[in-house]
């Protein structure tokens, strides 16, 4: 006959194991250059990105009609544009974040 007790302390060991092994979720990391996210703020920063480019992603997100479009002297792409019908401000960081007001 076989002792109920050996495969419950065995189930009790495994699960104090399992949860003994818990990891902290991993701090967010900053997005590659040029692969920044939209709305988040714009930091002031060495830009490398060419008009060219920041057109280029402006119009990827639905922003047309791209105008005065000119880079800081923090860096920071900024110009009028329309998106959905409306006139908007757009702007673009060395990080490749994108917001619209």
């Amino acid at each position: 006959m076989r002792s109920p007790l050996l495969p419950a302390a065995l189930l009790a060991l495994a699960v104090t194991g399992a949860s003994a092994q818990t990891t902290s979720p991993a701090a967010p990391e900053a997005p590659p250059h040029g692969q920044g996210a939209v709305g988040e703020p714009l930091q002031p920063g060495a830009n490398s990105f060419t008009e060219a480019q920041v057109r280029e992603r402006f119009a990827k997100m639905g922003f047309g009609e791209i105008t005065d479009l000119k880079k800081t002297d923090q860096g920071i792409w900024q110009g009028i544009a329309t998106h959905a019908g409306k006139q908007v401000r757009i702007g673009m960081d060395y990080r490749g974040n994108v917001a619209a007001q």
